[in-house]
């Protein structure tokens, strides 16, 4: 039975073109199977989390951590009582907008938007579900519903100051950007904390650029360790990591379930409106754990994402992205024929806009291919 908070199925607020009810599917149902249908989902496989995709076959991809998260999300989502396929569905599009070469190809694309409204991968998650994917006879975009439109929109809480095409599809759509978005997009945006942090601990060992011993000093991660040390003595490195790091991701795990379940008890929420209306969110770690998460934050970011073989990796990738956007903007003439469809001449507006959406939806491999195709002369691949 679910809780009475959950978002429900039968009483969505619907999709922007009606469509007829599905007899074999929920309309949260619909919109997973349209994200993991969605080409720019099958794009995740080739874009980078961490280490760029070529550098090794068990790297985590944006794939495989959309679906770590998705995994957790309805952990979550079963333990509230909150409705699991539409946890599911925020999940797996959280990521959707995410540029080649991860967060360095965010910020370098950026970087080339400073005057045109920036770049920002949730932003660009919007346009893809509700633009950008042209596979439907009837709209552009995936049609998605209200609910998964607003957990995309307000899974890192409220929007006081959207972005321009976000508060434009808010106020097509009707949702509220003040509140806070119900417990379902809330839990998956936390359940992605849970995922990336640990599975960067994970791939930053397995790379060899951080160091077990180092993990002993970490709150949570440390005691982990020490668990398993004393347990498993002689274990080999690689179960050691693995089994140090399952069980970080189940103390966390566990801390969100109990910690939100008593945020929910205490709002007493009647309806789905009231955790909207709530005056904090209620997903939630508790005080320890939150101080935890972002002490081991901040280690991976500066032993791990400024490691410098990870800056020698980023400074390729900014080059990439700059001279891609430079060579397309100045000779548009130069992008595929759907992509020239959209432009009006150099640097334009619409070429800008066009170029932005090209090359946020590159993989790592196709961005590459595309500027050596640009860039070296003794390329002859057309």
């Amino acid at each position: 039975m679910p809780a009475d908070f959950a978002c429900r199925p039968e009483t969505s607020r619907g999709r922007r073109l009606v469509e007829a009810e599905h007899p074999l599917r929920s309309p949260f149902q619909r919109d997973r199977d349209r994200i993991i249908h969605a080409t720019a989902f099958r794009r995740l496989e080739y874009k980078t989390q961490v280490f760029v995709n070529h550098v090794g076959d068990h790297y985590r991809t944006r794939l495989t951590h959309s679906l770590e998260v998705a995994q957790i999300a309805r952990t979550l989502a079963r333990a509230l009582g909150v409705d699991e396929d539409l946890a599911e569905a925020i999940a797996l599009a959280h990521d959707l907008g995410h540029t080649p070469f991860g967060h360095a190809g965010e910020d370098a694309l950026d970087a080339r938007l400073a005057g045109h409204g920036g770049f920002d991968h949730n932003v660009q998650t919007l346009r893809v579900v509700t633009r950008l994917e042209q596979r439907y006879a009837a709209f552009d975009g995936l049609n998605l519903t209200f609910e998964t439109l607003e957990g995309l929109i307000k899974h890192n809480g409220p929007a006081h100051r959207p972005a321009p095409p976000v508060a434009e599809i808010a106020a097509e759509r009707g949702i509220a950007l003040a509140g806070f978005a119900p417990v379902e997009a809330q839990l998956a945006a936390l359940a992605d904390d849970v995922a990336y942090v640990n599975h960067d601990l994970d791939d930053g060992l397995r790379a060899g650029l951080l160091a077990f011993e180092e993990l002993r000093a970490l709150p949570v991660v440390g005691d982990a360790a020490g668990e398993v040390a004393a347990r498993f003595a002689g274990l080999e490195p690689r179960r050691r990591v693995h089994e140090t790091v399952r069980r970080v991701t189940d103390a966390m795990v566990r801390d969100l379930a109990a910690t939100s379940r008593a945020h929910l008890d205490a709002l007493g929420p009647r309806d789905v409106d009231a955790v909207r209306g709530a005056d904090a969110a209620v997903v939630a770690f508790s005080p320890p754990l939150r101080d935890a998460v972002a002490a081991v934050k901040a280690f991976l970011r500066e032993r791990l994402y400024r490691h410098y073989k990870v800056n020698r990796m980023t400074a390729k990738a900014t080059r990439v992205v700059d001279e891609l956007f430079a060579a397309f903007t100045r000779d548009p003439a130069c992008l595929p024929p759907h992509w020239h469809a959209r432009c009006d001449g150099p640097d334009g507006a619409r070429t800008i806009a066009a170029v932005r959406d090209y090359i946020a939806g590159m993989t790592d491999r196709f961005a590459l291919d595309e500027h050596a195709r640009l860039t070296r002369l003794d390329d002859v691949r057309l």
